[in-house]
Parts: structure tokens; C-alpha cells; sequence
């Protein structure tokens, strides 16, 4: 099928594995580090300890003029190497974060394979699907930039810029409705 994606995004961070997951697994906090895309993030259902069974409801957009709400709940949990998403709303399909030390620091992979439900990008897949893959990629950019800065924020570096800002005024395009 056309709405179909699948992408891989892949990261280093000059910081550890357990920095960085537990950096990520703080769901909570994406909406402060990681504001580009992550406007409000809710969490449903706290999950066993580890993480397995956490269900949290996002709305997020990219550089494009629409957003996105969905949840995801993680299936798979294994510190610090990685975790698994199951996403359902505006999409729905499966997110898995790799995490493994290297020389060169943390290498990030995030590999997403979804289904686009929502009607613009269902509708238009066969036409904008190259379009829907640059947003994403913008999207995991910004998360590159904001995940670096607030590493090292939390490491105690000091005068760090602010985390890139959303694109487009998100609220006059769509109203939020959890």
C-alpha cells in the first residue's frame, strides 16, 4: 500500500547508551527538550516497572502544516540497549530504539514502520510520500539537536541554547482533543 512507511533514522551522541535511554524512556519531559515535535505528551498508563505497558498519548507535528495525535505503547523494554513502540492513532505500527556504545559514543536507531491513517497523509501517499519522508526526517533532525542539548544540560553544561521551536502556528491548524 501507498500510506505504508518505513524509515530508519540513525544517530551518534556523544554521550552513553544509559544516558541516552534514560534520557528517552522520561517521556514526559519530550514536550520541554524535544518541542519542534512533541507539543503535549500525556501518559495514560504508567506500565510495570521497566517500562512495558506504558501507554502515552502524544500530539505532535513536523515542518508541514498538520499534526499528528497518536499513542504508543511500549511492548518490549531492555536496558540500556533499546526499547519497542507500538503506535495506534494517526498512524499505527512499530517503533524500535537501538542504543549501543561505541569509540565514537552512543550509536542511536530508531527504525519505524507505520501505516499513515490520518486522511491527508493516507489520501495523499501515492503523491506525497516522498514529502511525508522529508517531514519525518526534519522531524528526527530537530530530535537529534534537542536529544544533544539536553544531554548535556543534564550534565551540567551551562548557556545552552533553547531546543528548536515548532514550525507554523500548530494551534490555529488543528485543536488538540485527548
Amino acid at each position: 500500500m501507498n500510506n505504508q512507511y518505513h524509515m530508519i533514522t540513525r544517530w551518534i551522541l556523544p554521550f552513553t547508551d544509559e544516558e541516552v535511554y534514560r534520557t528517552l524512556e522520561k517521556v514526559e519531559n519530550l514536550a520541554q527538550w524535544w518541542p519542534s515535535v512533541y507539543l503535549d505528551v500525556v501518559i495514560r498508563e504508567k506500565g510495570i516497572p521497566g517500562g512495558v505497558g506504558k501507554v502515552v498519548e502524544l500530539f505532535t507535528k513536523g515542518w508541514l502544516p498538520y499534526t499528528l495525535i497518536w499513542k504508543f505503547k511500549v511492548t518490549e523494554a531492555n536496558f540500556p540497549s533499546g526499547f519497542s513502540i507500538e503506535a495506534i492513532g494517526d498512524f499505527n505500527g512499530k517503533g524500535v530504539w537501538t542504543f549501543k556504545n561505541t569509540d565514537a559514543g552512543c550509536e542511536v536507531v530508531y527504525d519505524w514502520k507505520i501505516t499513515a491513517e490520518k486522511p491527508i497523509l493516507r489520501y495523499l501517499s501515492f503523491l506525497m510520500k516522498p514529502i511525508f519522508i522529508a517531514n519525518h526526517n526534519w522531524a528526527m533532525r530537530q530530535g537529534y539537536k534537542s536529544l544533544l542539548l539536553e544531554l548535556k544540560r543534564l550534565k551540567g553544561e551551562k548557556n545552552l541554547p533553547k531546543p528548536p521551536s515548532p514550525t507554523f502556528p500548530h494551534n490555529l491548524l488543528n485543536n488538540k482533543v485527548f
